[in-house]
């Protein structure tokens, strides 16, 4: 009998279903980020911008909808930098 060693969930990268597929690569998005951010903050930072506008676009404005309060206020500053927010007053 050959012993393998033990194995880590992270030694095994097969994506069980779409959605674990999909977080993986939110995982992988997220850690390239931190690297830009370690080397340029600033850009790292439009990065992140580009990000929100993007995906509130693609989501027809609903995105902040799925963020907690503190990342909601980053994204209502990208947005309403980008022309693309919607006012406080029709967001409540």
């Amino acid at each position: 009998m050959t012993a393998f060693g033990h194995l880590e969930d992270t030694d095994i990268d097969i994506a069980i279903d779409d959605s674990e597929a999909g977080e993986r690569r939110g995982m992988e998005l997220a850690a390239r980020i931190r690297m830009v951010a370690a080397e340029d903050p600033e850009l790292a930072q439009d990065l992140v911008d580009e990000l929100i506008v993007a995906l509130d676009r693609a989501m027809g404005g609903t995105f902040r909808e799925y963020l907690d309060q503190e990342s909601r206020n980053g994204a209502e500053r990208a947005l309403t930098d980008s022309g693309s927010g919607i006012s406080p007053a029709r967001n409540s």
